[in-house]
């Protein structure tokens, strides 16, 4: 799960033989989703039956963190905050994991279930954004047996999992989310409905004829007025350009070979409305539904990829890290300071000088 930052744009070169473009310079927009490491802290066991999956067991891991707590409260600070006390204090207490409070249950999961899905948590707290609760999700466990997919699970508890163990560049996925909402929209904004004559009686924006007499209703197919925007949506086939480390992993994370400029994926002044990305990011190409801010789920592609664009190579010469807030002509701001002066440039001109006197030497 990820974090919409913001867009920005690159340029790179296109590998498609054959085509017009082939060798050729292209600028993409691309959209940045902060991405830091969710926590592994318990699974579920379901069990297949005429009527569909069946939850069997849920086993949890022994330490909560204070955000996973609080998504199971309408508020945490009002609370006596005792959820999962007991069973902490049963882990805590047993000496070896055969003594654990759950090994019967995780025995029991290995016996009976046939999938499993792990629960993972994101870490709000590493993401600037103001919100203390976090979000929690079952991502499925597919290969191997039910007895090595739980092993596997239990392994991982209260571990981090980082986006990089899960996709890697070049991949084509699938992104679910919300779309932007809008609220209340007439049929013209909604639907795209031509507008009636000047003339019109009783208004110009909406449906000229609703439908016959009979049949006595109104059909589903007329466009109506209502709810416009914040709809779930699943978008297949995106293309990951890069897997971008934290900053404190990687400064330069927005460099190329091309492009050996220090800078960092965050633009000048920060991304409008979000501000720094400091931790693991995904760069996709295009757009992305929801406003910033807003929670994107990433998921393995359903379908074997073989297509040109899917199996080719992208290597990226110039990330744009300019401001987005107005015409930003600067990629940094030493960029900047050098292009208008002042006592920033006069530093910046020393520090460079210094550079290249330990070059020579």
């Amino acid at each position: 799960m990820s974090f919409k930052a913001g867009m920005t744009h690159i340029v790179r070169d296109v590998d498609k033989p054959g085509s017009k473009l082939h060798k050729k310079e292209v600028v993409e927009p691309v959209t940045i989703l902060e991405a830091p490491p969710m926590v592994v802290v318990g699974f579920v066991g379901y069990v297949e039956t005429p009527r569909g999956l069946r939850a069997l067991t849920s086993v949890w891991a022994g330490h909560l963190s204070e955000e996973c707590k609080r998504r199971f409260y309408k508020s945490f600070h009002s609370s006596k905050q005792k959820a999962f006390t007991k069973y902490q204090k049963r882990w805590s207490e047993a000496g070896k994991a055969s003594e654990a409070p759950m090994a019967a249950e995780i025995e029991r999961a290995k016996k009976y279930c046939q999938v499993i899905r792990a629960i993972c948590h994101t870490q709000v707290g590493k993401v600037k954004l103001g919100q203390k609760k976090a979000h929690i999700k079952e991502i499925q466990v597919n290969g191997g047996s039910t007895e090595k997919k739980v092993d596997f699970i239990t392994g991982l508890f209260e571990q981090e999992v980082k986006i990089a163990d899960l996709f890697s560049q070049d991949e084509m996925i699938d992104i679910i989310g919300t779309t932007k909402g809008h609220g209340f929209e007439g049929v013209v904004t909604r639907w795209g409905v031509t507008r009636l004559a000047r003339k019109s009686h009783r208004g110009l924006r909406k449906v000229g004829c609703i439908g016959s007499w009979h049949p006595a209703r109104v059909q589903f197919q007329v466009p109506r007025s209502g709810q416009n925007g914040y709809h779930h949506r699943t978008e297949i086939n995106k293309k990951i350009y890069r897997i971008g480390k934290a900053i404190k992993d990687d400064p330069n994370n927005a460099s190329t070979e091309a492009d050996l400029t220090d800078k960092a994926i965050t633009p000048m002044g920060g991304f409008s409305h979000y501000g720094q990305v400091t931790q693991d990011f995904v760069m996709l190409k295009g757009c992305v539904m929801g406003p910033r801010k807003r929670i994107i789920t990433l998921r393995k592609s359903l379908l074997p990829q073989v297509s040109r664009t899917a199996v080719e190579k992208i290597e990226l010469k110039f990330i744009d890290t300019s401001s987005k807030f107005g015409h930003g002509r600067f990629q940094t701001s030493e960029e900047k300071a050098k292009f208008f002066g002042g006592s920033v440039a006069k530093k910046a001109k020393t520090a460079e000088k210094a550079a290249e006197a330990e070059a020579e030497k």
